[in-house]
């Protein structure tokens, strides 16, 4: 029994860390490394993520510098910024590659504030899924005589508690969220 709890909980947490690294990939107006991460750069004949190819530094609150170990690999560090299309500005010399953050326009900023919704929205649904799923496990145990009603009334109840926590948390995340993309 209380491994369904405990089940829930850990998927809980995953979905929570999948919408800390959905988020972080929105653009506020600073320059943020993490924006990079899902950015696979083609080297040596295979691909990875650029963190892998190079160092990546922020140099000011618009840019980041890249500086990759091996020179040659620049030309595909640039392409591959170029093709995530990030909504940067890219330039690139002998030792690397700047990339530049521009100032969000308020039809930017709004429509970043909507994204940012969206993806709080879907972690919801994939909350709202797990407390369907695990409610209908505890059910089938009720149905089976494993546990008595109010064993299952308290298990309903436990859930809807942690999925309550969760939703409060996402929802003072994106509060958050929108007051880094409109600064």
């Amino acid at each position: 029994m209380t491994a369904d709890i405990n089940i829930l909980k850990t998927k809980l947490d995953s979905i929570s860390d999948w919408l800390e690294k959905e988020l972080s990939s929105i653009r506020t107006g600073r320059a943020t490394v993490t924006l990079l991460d899902d950015v696979m750069v083609e080297s040596y004949g295979s691909r990875g993520p650029i963190n892998q190819s190079a160092s990546i530094n922020v140099e000011d609150a618009k840019s980041i510098r890249i500086v990759p170990w091996d020179k040659g690999v620049i030309s595909a560090i640039e392409s591959a910024i170029t093709k995530a299309d990030l909504g940067v500005s890219i330039s690139a010399d002998s030792d690397g590659v700047r990339v530049r953050f521009p100032d969000l326009t308020t039809e930017t900023r709004e429509l970043l504030v909507k994204q940012a919704g969206k993806k709080i929205e879907e972690a919801k649904i994939r909350l709202r899924n797990e407390r369907g799923d695990t409610i209908k496990s505890f059910e089938k145990l009720e149905k089976d005589g494993e546990i008595s009603k109010d064993e299952l009334k308290r298990h309903k109840d436990d859930i809807q508690k942690m999925i309550d926590e969760k939703v409060r948390a996402f929802d003072e995340r994106l509060s958050v969220k929108e007051k880094e993309i409109r600064a």
